[in-house]
């Protein structure tokens, strides 16, 4: 285990970026120490906030010189821990903030060139300046980086017609622990020459090497959407809309997000400003969009035709289609509170998993017993993105229940979530990794050889054991 630095070596880090961006005092530590649910609290021995790709290679080879441990982070928004430093202080935080250079847009190749500080909801708007769209989209868009979505192979809600970060990335820039620099920063869509590098960081949690740069995919802005807002009576008909709307949209179908009534709940009560979609309350509710790179009319007739269908076959309820883009954000800013929602209701134990998209159904009305087995009365907020497969299997506190008692539940109700997702060929971390949270779930239900492959190459790149400690394996 590497040890603290001493005082000399601080002062020789600090030398590297200057005073101003080596943050000493505990309370200008204190936001990257600190993850933003609290189930992890950390402490620094530093804060470095280095400017440039050769500041990085230097508090690499220096970390490594000195056997100091080194948590890369971004906009630290993740869920699992991965982003903070555990309660030694022995570690110092390598924030990539001040690393928010857009390098070069072309819109001939369609991609963009960032570096890892750039905040999402930026690159979003510097795509859409050159006609272009980003198409990553989620919730934490104004403040997560680069380098953070990459690290954790983040998803949102637009997989279903995107992809997640690894599919578009084309190519990085890394710093390894050994203050080396690895320039993969290549624009090309087909290069067979050797081993992807690439994907040997994307999805590494920062445990192999410091993301500084990469390139990515843009895509044509269309020139029409159409959101809507669709109230079914079961999570079966959802799956059945879902399968009508792919068949009718076809690669247009850009999001279909799945929402329980008890999460929907959580928002409208505590969430100012927003208002129950449809008149009717149903047990589940779906929003859905749909593109069109001919016209907002194409797009409207698209959504037009897969509810009047839907209709027609006893799938839906009842469903609104938004008239302006302000109504459509407002639908979204719902979607997107949900999580934040759940605060105010107590305690919460939270499950990122994907199954199949064909076994959704299955899986919620069996993880649903599980959930009233372990914890009676418990509050199922489950949301997600149906679409790929992927539910925020989310369950609050039963009403004027103890907060510790229900944590304390979090151990066996987690095993039994994640076991039931395994038994259906899914998977216990969906987007948000696997951190510090999921670190002894992955030890325990992973392939032997996936493991043993996985520690190899940790120990192949990081022989001295300072990359981001105690995260993944």
């Amino acid at each position: 285990m590497p040890a603290s630095p001493d005082h000399d070596v601080l002062e020789r880090f600090a030398s590297i970026v200057g005073a101003r961006h080596a943050l000493r005092d505990d309370a200008a530590m204190a936001p990257y120490v600190q993850e933003r649910r609290g189930l992890h609290p950390g402490r620094a021995a530093m804060v470095l906030r280095p400017g440039s790709v050769d500041e990085v290679c230097r508090i690499m080879a220096l970390a490594t010189a000195t056997r100091t441990p080194v948590v890369p982070q971004g906009g630290n928004t993740g869920l699992v821990g991965g982003q903070v430093p555990d309660g030694s202080g022995r570690a110092i935080v390598l924030s990539l903030a001040r690393m928010n250079r857009i390098r070069e847009v072309d819109v001939a190749s369609d991609i963009v060139i960032a570096e890892a500080g750039v905040v999402l909801q930026d690159l979003r708007e510097a795509a859409a300046d050159a006609g272009r769209l980003f198409p990553l989209s989620l919730a934490s868009q104004g403040s997560a980086q680069v380098g953070g979505l990459l690290s954790t192979n983040a998803g949102g809600t637009a997989v279903l017609a995107h992809g997640n970060m690894r599919d578009l990335c084309l190519g990085l820039e890394v710093v390894l622990p050994t203050g080396e620099r690895l320039d993969d920063l290549r624009k090309l869509r087909k290069d067979n020459t050797g081993y992807d590098l690439k994907q040997l960081f994307i999805g590494a949690e920062g445990t192999l090497g410091v993301i500084t740069a990469a390139v990515l995919r843009l895509v044509p802005q269309p020139r029409g959407t159409q959101t809507a807002w669709v109230g079914v009576a079961s999570s079966q008909a959802a799956l059945a809309l879902l399968q009508l709307a792919r068949e009718r949209a076809g690669s247009d179908l850009i999001a279909f997000e799945l929402i329980g009534e008890t999460a929907l709940g959580f928002a409208l009560a505590h969430i100012p400003g927003t208002h129950r979609p449809l008149d009717v309350m149903t047990p589940w509710s779906v929003l859905l969009d749909v593109a069109s790179h001919q016209s907002d009319a194409d797009a409207h007739a698209t959504m037009e035709g897969i509810l009047a269908e839907a209709l027609a076959a006893g799938l839906v309820v009842d469903a609104v289609l938004p008239a302006s883009q302000a109504q459509a954000d407002a639908l979204w800013r719902l979607r997107e509170s949900l999580s934040d929602a759940q605060r105010p209701e107590g305690a919460s134990i939270k499950h990122d998993i994907a199954v199949p998209v064909s076994r959704i159904p299955d899986f919620i009305a069996r993880a649903a017993q599980i959930v009233e087995d372990i914890a009676p009365g418990a509050r199922l907020a489950c949301f997600g993105h149906m679409g790929d497969g992927n539910l925020h299997f989310n369950v609050s506190q039963p009403v004027d229940a103890e907060a510790a008692a229900f944590h304390a539940l979090r151990g066996p109700m987690s095993d039994a979530v994640h076991a039931l997702a395994l038994e259906m060929e899914g998977t216990l971390s969906a987007e948000h990794g696997i951190g510090q949270l999921k670190r002894a779930a992955l030890a325990a239900t992973a392939p032997p050889v996936a493991l043993m492959m996985m520690r190899k190459l940790k120990a192949t790149f990081d022989p001295a054991g300072i990359m981001n400690p105690g995260k993944l394996l």
